[in-house]
């Protein structure tokens, strides 16, 4: 097992690094983020870690309380990791932040986008906490055949509870477009191409406090 490290210094910043600044982690609550993923789903979006450094840093996370191991029931039968109710209301604003600085450097660069980057780039970084105040509702996005639930209570976002009111499809590019289109046009568009289904009035909320606005 890994030696826990440590900066040593009674600072919120140097606290907050112990537990997120090690190689990798940020990037498994990344993958968390996007809901609860096996242990080979971890591996197979997370080329280069190695498998023991995988299980160290998964260990490490559930003993600060962040990510949960939970195993399915039959048919399914498996062991899963996810978010805890406090990793959703921790980390999520923390990958928010670190998602809109690296936002000016997405680029297309030959690679296509995958669902969880127009999840982070269309979704998250879009949450408006202010907006959500008062909302407390469960939303389903489907990214290019991937689905994202997760809820807003209250200004944070949350796991999933009950049917979603809203459900949303769109490709990976138009809602990473959405952030990052260098005109107004471009913008309408990718949102033209997005479908909402559910209630009118909890689709103009959902829409509000993400951003969905031409």
């Amino acid at each position: 097992m890994a030696v826990q490290k440590t900066y040593s210094q009674n600072c919120p910043v140097a606290l907050g690094m112990d537990v997120l600044g090690e190689r990798w982690t940020m990037l498994i609550l990344r993958e968390l983020f996007g809901g609860p993923r096996r242990y080979s789903d971890l591996r197979a979006e997370l080329p280069g870690i190695a498998t023991n450094l995988l299980a160290d840093r998964l260990r490490a996370l559930e003993q600060v309380g962040l990510v949960r191991r939970t195993d399915l029931p039959p048919p399914v039968a498996r062991t899963v990791y996810e978010l805890s109710d406090t990793g959703w209301r921790k980390v999520a604003p923390v990958l928010k932040a670190v998602a809109a600085f690296g936002m000016d450097r997405i680029g297309d660069g030959g690679l296509a986008q995958k669902p969880l980057t127009g999840f982070l780039a269309g979704v998250l970084a879009g949450f408006d906490p202010f907006s959500a105040a008062d909302v407390v509702a469960s939303y389903r996005i489907e990214i290019d055949g991937r689905t994202f639930d997760f809820a807003v209570d209250r200004g944070e976002l949350a796991a999933p509870h009950g049917t979603a009111t809203v459900t949303v499809q769109a490709t990976a590019s138009d809602l990473t477009a959405i952030r990052t289109a260098t005109n107004a046009a471009s913008r309408r568009a990718a949102l033209r191409r997005m479908t909402f289904a559910g209630d009118a009035a909890a689709v103009a909320e959902m829409r509000r406090i993400f951003h969905f606005v031409a």
